[in-house]
This record gives structure tokens, C-alpha cells and sequence, in this order.
């Protein structure tokens, strides 16, 4: 989905809120106290209350957005340019273009999504040969960490160790004088603690 696509599609925070309550509905709603899976949605409240006992919960309960306080709509837009941009940003870049006054929200929230990307793209498996490397990559500090002194070189507080994994295919019918040249298949990523061999195999 492209940039007007996106802004034709959710053009405000209602529509956002109807979006999520409708993956949520698609999902299933389960009570936090008696497991039942049926509820009604109270409109005025704008929460589910268990059929069976009566718990009721927000609509952002138990999700990505629980105890969240930002719009509906930044989460949409967050969301949006993690899935569909190349290059990453910085929670600072994105405080920016949404005008939000404090940093830390923006921050947590693209710190949640990213932790359920990285979820995601574990249930992946590469397959075939393997092949892979390690690298430095900048991230980003909250506040607190903002506030030690910076390590230099490779034990940087700004830079993770990561694994990458990539699928090594044959090109079929084509050669050159170093062989059969290859393509990058599906690519994996994993944060480590340190480029020790022990480390890299497990």
C-alpha cells in the first residue's frame, strides 16, 4: 500500500479505531478471567464485556497498544512506514513528522512493533545453503541510555551485534567464469551478545 493509498484508507482516527476493532474481532476476544470467548461491545464505553462474567476490557487490552495512550492513528502510521519503507527511522524522525510533544511514547510504541516483527520473522526457517555474516547496525537509546557515557568502537550503546542469514540459490541456466552465479533467497536477522564461534552456531 502506497503512501495515498494509505491516506485515503485511514484518513482519520475513527477510521483507525474501526480498522483495529475489526482485526480484533477477527482475532477473537478472550476474557483475562474466566477464558470465555464471547462478548458484547459496549459502543459507549468503547470496551468488550464477557458474556459469561461480566469482565470488561479496552479495546487496546492484551494488544500491541495496551496501556498506550497515542492516537490510534500514529500506531496505524508507525505500522505503515515499518512495513512498506526500505530505510529505517529513528523514533526522534517520527516524533518530528507527527508533531507529538514528548519523545519517550514514540519511542516505546516503534519499540513494541518492532519486538513483534522480530516475533513474526522467527517462525521463519531458512532452508538450502546458508549463508551468512555478522554486522554492526545503529540503534536507538531511550533516555535513560542516552544519559551514560558512550562506549567506543563495537561495544557502542548505539550499536547491536547481528547475525545475518541469508538463502544462497543457484541461478539455473546461466554461468559465468566463477560458476553458476546465485541469488539472495528469504533473509534472517538475529540480534547477539558477542561474535564468539560458540555464540554464531547455536
Amino acid at each position: 500500500m502506497n503512501l495515498l493509498n494509505f491516506v485515503s484508507q485511514y484518513p482519520d482516527e475513527s477510521s483507525c479505531k474501526a480498522k483495529f476493532k475489526e482485526y480484533r474481532d477477527h482475532q477473537g476476544v478472550i476474557c483475562p478471567v474466566c477464558g470465555h470467548r464471547e462478548h458484547y461491545w459496549k459502543r459507549d464505553k468503547e470496551s468488550y464485556e464477557c458474556k459469561q462474567c461480566g469482565k470488561r476490557q479496552s479495546l487496546r487490552a492484551n494488544t500491541v497498544m495496551h496501556g498506550s495512550q497515542l492516537p490510534f492513528r500514529y500506531w496505524f502510521i508507525a505500522i505503515h512506514l515499518l512495513t512498506s519503507t526500505k530505510k529505517s527511522f529513528s523514533a526522534a524522525e517520527l516524533q518530528r513528522q507527527l508533531g507529538h510533544k514528548r519523545y519517550e511514547p514514540i519511542w516505546n510504541m516503534l519499540h513494541k512493533l518492532r519486538g513483534i516483527m522480530g516475533k513474526r520473522d522467527e517462525q521463519y526457517s531458512l532452508s538450502g545453503v546458508i549463508e551468512l555474516d555478522e554486522g554492526f547496525f545503529s540503534t536507538e537509546t531511550n533516555n535513560e541510555e542516552k544519559q551514560k557515557p558512550l562506549k567506543r568502537g563495537r561495544g557502542s550503546q548505539k550499536k547491536s551485534k547481528v547475525l545475518v542469514m541469508a538463502e544462497s540459490q543457484p541461478l539455473e541456466g546461466q554461468t559465468t567464469k566463477n560458476g553458476k552465479p546465485r541469488r539472495v533467497g528469504h533473509i534472517k536477522m538475529i540480534v547477539i551478545n558477542d561474535l564468539r564461534a560458540g555464540t554464531i552456531t547455536r
